[in-house]
């Protein structure tokens, strides 16, 4: 695969620390989040949380064309799908918020997003926020069983439009190691780039995959801050993501909770105070 870099099993092992710290920022947002508090505040706890780990925040300063990313993570709410920036919106009851936090650790780097309820949502946002997360868990799912991406991506996109809602095409996930983004481009739908270019499944092949739905039309449009993604309808939309390795004898979601004795140590000072911090 022309540019894709493999990872070794002790290029993995790092790589996991990453997604761990990930995923604690995530607990704590999760922890956090309801009705009164603001983006800027779930911003706030991330950046505290990145901090304590002493991890690089991997979105904040980067290029766009407004000028640089001016925050740890993007927090993006109701018909905001991706990138839109932490502020003084107070989240309301019935809002779904999609958080999503990458940071790199000791030269490695983890990515995930997650969409969460405000207090309590109406049905429909409900549909999108467990479809859109099955479309993740079906991936992961046919990961070891494929040697190729693409029919992956189809039942990803057939599972999307079957039960009334649209796979956003303008975004993709994306390989993922040293930097945040590196080839290939991991699309949640297929088309003919894909035919023509399809990603071999192979070990050590490290991806972030990130299907983003829309409840209604997939078209998304810029908000003039440059940054923000909305769709274009109005409509609310979800976005879900790991970033995952595929290993000799299955897969490793490297920004899953942890699962051994020595990544429960690693996380849960950090976790604990803040969690902690937030019931006082």
């Amino acid at each position: 695969m022309h540019g894709v870099e493999l990872k070794s099993a002790r290029e993995l092992e790092r790589m996991r620390r990453a997604g761990l710290i990930v995923w604690v920022a995530h607990r704590v947002v999760c922890h956090a989040i309801r009705p009164g508090c603001t983006t800027a505040q779930l911003n706030q706890l991330v950046e505290r949380v990145l901090e304590a780990f002493g991890a690089e925040p991997l979105f904040l300063g980067v290029p766009g064309p407004a000028g640089p990313f001016p925050a740890v993570s993007c927090i993006s709410v109701n018909e905001q799908l991706v990138h839109g920036i932490p502020g003084p919106r107070t989240l309301q009851d019935g809002d779904i918020v999609s958080v999503d936090i990458g940071c790199r650790f000791d030269g490695w780097c983890g990515d995930s997003a997650w969409t969460y309820p405000v207090g309590q949502i109406d049905a429909r946002c409900q549909k999108l926020l467990e479809v859109t997360r099955r479309t993740l868990e079906l991936a992961l799912e046919e990961l070891p069983r494929q040697q190729f991406w693409r029919p992956i991506a189809r039942r990803m996109a057939q599972y999307v439009e079957s039960q009334g809602f649209s796979v956003v095409r303008e975004f993709s996930g994306h390989g993922i190691g040293r930097r945040m983004h590196e080839p290939p481009q991991v699309p949640n739908y297929v088309d003919r780039s894909l035919r023509l270019h399809d990603i071999r499944i192979v070990p050590g092949l490290v991806v972030a995959i990130e299907p983003m739905v829309n409840a209604g039309s997939r078209a998304v449009r810029m908000l003039p801050d440059g940054w923000t993604i909305v769709t274009a309808d109005g409509q609310p939309c979800a976005h879900f993501e790991h970033t995952v390795a595929r290993t000799d004898t299955g897969i490793w979601i490297l920004t899953g909770a942890p699962q051994t004795p020595d990544e429960d140590a690693f996380v849960r000072p950090v976790l604990e105070k803040f969690v902690t911090e937030s019931a006082d």
